[in-house]
């Protein structure tokens, strides 16, 4: 039987997981690795603070992940496919690694919160002039 996600050292786990899954698939690891030019030392670090936050409640992430896709759109256009091939590498991720009440509720808030980001990145945008 798997553990559920308990601490810190478990998030670890999860996002060192995930990141080498999407840096070896071929649709969105070149986003990352080529487009981006992830910084991984200076990444991983944020993305556990991240998650932590998100799934303990603890207030440690400092950053704007809405600024940094918003720039990385100008780049390459992040579509439902990107955002989709995200969700199903993370869910995948948590469920080789975890089960259990704190596995199912980061796969909840992973998937809402690319849902959002994806809604925002490519909502229509509303010209004020013509009202």
């Amino acid at each position: 039987m798997m553990n559920d996600i308990e601490n810190r050292t478990d998030i670890i786990l999860l996002v060192d997981r995930f990141y080498n899954h999407v840096q070896e698939n071929q649709e969105i690891g070149p986003i990352f690795t080529e487009i981006a030019q992830v910084n991984w030392v200076h990444h991983l670090p944020k993305m556990y603070d991240f998650w932590e936050s998100i799934l303990f409640g603890k207030a440690i992430y400092k950053g704007n992940p809405m600024l940094t896709h918003f720039s990385l759109n100008q780049k390459i256009p992040l579509q439902e496919a990107e955002f989709s091939i995200w969700k199903a590498i993370f869910i995948q991720t948590v469920d080789e690694l975890f089960a259990g009440e704190n596995a199912e509720t980061i796969k909840q808030k992973a998937q809402s919160i690319a849902d959002l980001m994806h809604f925002k990145i490519n909502s229509p945008k509303t010209d004020l002039n013509i009202i």
